[in-house]
């Protein structure tokens, strides 16, 4: 049985590149609306959070999930997902997953048995064109995660 793969692997297999994209998805914005402001700030260790720190605070970030920081990966997934909600909200529609309209879905419901044979790569192929490579790869993995598949991170 393959293990469960955590999401600072999945940062990792993205690479520094995709990884400093990722964090230009972040919307402040978006982060207050979530009420995930201040719990992004205080994960991230800044004193201060806008677009400019984040971005200068990359280096330090990705070497924190260089070293496994789970905690880390959690906040800045969700940060980055919240902040395109749409394009979440698009791709569970396009598996047929049931969800609120908004983005979020039963987890103990039916939605694992919706990611059949060769799903990830199915995703990859009907939203890379419009969304960034980075972002479509870090929800495809996400998503996996969340719902306990296991396996090695999905990358192209």
């Amino acid at each position: 049985m393959l293990a469960r793969m955590e999401l600072s692997e999945v940062y990792r297999a993205l690479g520094k590149e995709r990884f400093d994209e990722l964090l230009g998805e972040v919307s402040m914005g978006s982060l207050r609306t979530y009420k995930l402001f201040d719990s992004f700030k205080v994960h991230a260790r800044l004193g201060k959070l806008n677009r400019e720190r984040l971005r200068k605070a990359s280096p330090h970030l990705w070497e924190r999930l260089q070293q496994g920081d789970e905690e880390l990966a959690r906040e800045l997934a969700q940060g980055v997902l919240v902040s395109n909600i749409a394009f979440v909200v698009e791709v569970l529609d396009f598996l047929g997953i049931p969800h609120d309209g908004g983005g979020f879905f039963d987890k103990e419901g039916s939605a694992a048995e919706k990611l059949t044979e060769g799903w990830q790569q199915r995703v990859f192929e009907g939203f890379r064109a419009r969304y960034p490579e980075s972002l479509v790869l870090l929800y495809i993995n996400h998503l996996g995660w969340e719902l306990a598949k296991p396996g090695a991170p999905f990358v192209v």
